[in-house]
């Protein structure tokens, strides 16, 4: 059997005006509304992504859209998932995004990506971000 590995984390939104934050809610909503489903994703699904959509219910001014997921090794594809992620990102409205990669052969990662100038907004421009990476790992016998 091969090892098992679960990616999840979150991407924030930035807090603004109620009629903007509702726009740019709306949309990151619809991008996602339209990642493939089922059997058809194989890295990023719709599934595995989930915010709330009224204010007060767990959003009180930032959007947070909570992800995860479990895969068949994922780390040794790693830098194809982070490739679908970051086309995702760059769809969507953001301000600092977390992913942590727990590996059964290798400990956990943690990843963070914050846009140079301090928010992302859509575009179909390079993504220009400042990526992180951690990583834990505990030794024993």
């Amino acid at each position: 059997m091969e090892s098992e590995s679960i990616v999840y984390g979150r991407i924030r939104d930035w807090s603004a005006e109620a009629g903007e934050s509702r726009l740019r809610r709306a949309l990151n909503r619809r991008v996602l509304e339209r990642l493939p489903g089922g059997e058809g994703w194989p890295f990023l699904g719709r599934e595995m992504f989930s915010c709330c959509r009224q204010q007060g219910e767990g959003l009180y001014q930032s959007q947070v859209i909570h992800f995860g997921a479990s895969y068949r090794a994922v780390e040794y594809e790693w830098t194809l998932w982070v490739n679908q992620f970051e086309a995702l990102l760059k769809r969507l409205y953001w301000t600092s995004v977390v992913v942590h990669l727990e590996t059964e052969s290798s400990g956990t990662h943690t990843f963070r990506w914050e846009s140079d100038q301090g928010f992302h907004a859509p575009s179909s421009d390079a993504l220009r971000v400042r990526c992180a990476w951690e990583r834990e790992s505990g030794l024993g016998a």
